[in-house]
């Protein structure tokens, strides 16, 4: 096996890890004992629900309480976990473990894993990951524990880990079904605790492990944080507290004042990637839902456990946008000039995604004969690995729950690096072609 890894380049050996992952999950998913009536789940959709658990995303055919068991849901949550924190950064922790030592191809896998800048100092920011996702998912359990342990007794403390770590993961995952199937949070709407613990470990997984590095080594002396994280913290406060306010206007006026707040702040907060909610999606507006959209699409940051464009993404395209404006050769960001290479990969991300996102939203239309706004919705909550949804996703067909599939693979192992993966690394030209004049706009 080892001879065989050597020949692939870090962004097939991601990519093959996770299919791994993917397919033992599906396996596991099928057994008898995996489902509460203990028959064989069909293996699409025990491959759906591994793909969704292991990209981390949060689409289900089957209601997760009322259709697996225990060691179903054990499974699902393991997946998470992995999904969560990377294939690859899981692995090296197991290897860490064993005593074995992490070489120098082991330690590259790892830099594109949890899309670290450098590769030095890669096994002290894994251990960093491993160590931040365990206190922070189970700060989260505990605090989440009173609550959940007063309406569910002892079951209290599998709801806490189990919504925990769906949560700081940016899942979606959730098993409170066995008050309405597929109700998610929707009963704990004006609950002030699962709302403030829910949405923290969202946004706590969302930001990236890099940020939160940064923040603890430099603490609040903002100024000496890396550029990357000045924009991440600035964009993501602006994509939380500016659809908030829509939501709190013009989307929940029927609400007591405690729940519209708290729904407005959920709402804002959970279409970054993480796929919970605590209303009722399709009685949402259009103009909600669009919005919804675009905050999924948007996602959340590198090295995160959320999935989408990416906040620096966005922020890159915007002052590219405003460089073209202003008649700029140059692209900056917080007095910080911006690499043309940079630029480049944010307009492929955004095209390619896109273009995905709606290509599939087109096929499933004219397939499942389903509005083009709710395909839509899915297809970006697919690829964005978000999980939210307007409730179509288990009533599709084959087809479509593979289109589906595709889109959350690639929205976790990222376009770029199934497109590296594909075509292989390639030389740079040494020499150039002749400017062709072509008139844009």
């Amino acid at each position: 096996m080892k001879p065989v890894l050597k020949h692939l380049s870090s962004f097939q050996i991601i990519i093959l890890g996770f299919i791994v992952v993917i397919f033992i999950g599906a396996l596991l998913l099928m057994l008898p004992f995996s489902s509460k009536n203990n028959e064989v789940t069909p293996f699409l959709d025990a491959l759906f629900t591994s793909t969704s658990a292991t990209c981390v995303t949060g689409l289900v055919v089957y209601d997760t309480a009322t259709h697996w068991s225990i060691f179903g849901q054990v499974i699902i949550l393991i997946l998470i976990q992995i999904g969560g924190m990377g294939v690859v950064t899981f692995l090296a922790v197991l290897a860490t473990f064993a005593g074995r030592k992490i070489g120098l191809m082991q330690r590259s896998v790892m830099q594109e894993a949890v899309a670290a800048q450098n590769v030095g100092g890669i096994v002290r920011l894994t251990k960093f990951i491993v160590k931040t996702t365990i206190i922070i998912e189970s700060v989260g359990a505990i605090i989440m524990m009173p609550v959940f342990c007063d309406e569910f007794g002892w079951k209290g403390i599998w709801y806490s880990i189990f919504h925990s770590i769906s949560a700081f993961c940016n899942a979606g995952f959730d098993i409170m079904g066995t008050k309405e199937a597929f109700s998610s949070l929707t009963s704990y709407a004006s609950q002030p605790i699962i709302n403030i613990v829910i949405m923290l470990l969202i946004i706590i997984g969302g930001i990236g492990f890099l940020t939160w590095e940064d923040i603890c080594v430099h603490r609040w002396h903002v100024r000496r944080y890396r550029v990357q994280t000045k924009i991440i913290l600035i964009v993501t406060s602006l994509l939380i507290f500016i659809p908030a306010i829509y939501f709190f206007f013009f989307e929940f006026n029927d609400y007591k004042l405690s729940e519209r707040i708290w729904s407005s702040l959920f709402q804002a907060v959970s279409p970054r990637t993480a796929g919970f909610n605590t209303v009722d999606i399709t009685k949402i507006s259009q103009t909600g839902i669009v919005i919804s959209i675009v905050l999924m699409f948007i996602g959340g940051s590198p090295g995160s456990t959320a999935g989408g464009i990416k906040t620096t993404t966005i922020a890159v395209l915007l002052a590219s946008t405003f460089s073209v404006f202003k008649r700029k050769d140059d692209t900056n960001i917080l007095g910080r000039r911006i690499s043309n290479e940079t630029v480049k990969n944010a307009s492929a991300i955004f095209l390619l995604y896109g273009v995905l996102a709606v290509f599939v939203a087109a096929l499933m239309c004219r397939m499942e004969n389903l509005p083009l706004l709710s395909c839509l919705y899915e297809s970006i909550s697919a690829i964005a690995t978000v999980g939210l949804s307007l409730g179509i996703t288990p009533h599709l067909n084959a087809i479509s729950h593979i289109l589906l599939m595709v889109l959350m693979f690639i929205g976790r192992i990222g376009g770029l690096t199934i497109i590296y993966a594909t075509l292989g690394i390639t030389k740079k030209a040494t020499f150039k072609y002749p400017v062709g004049k072509i008139t844009v706009g």
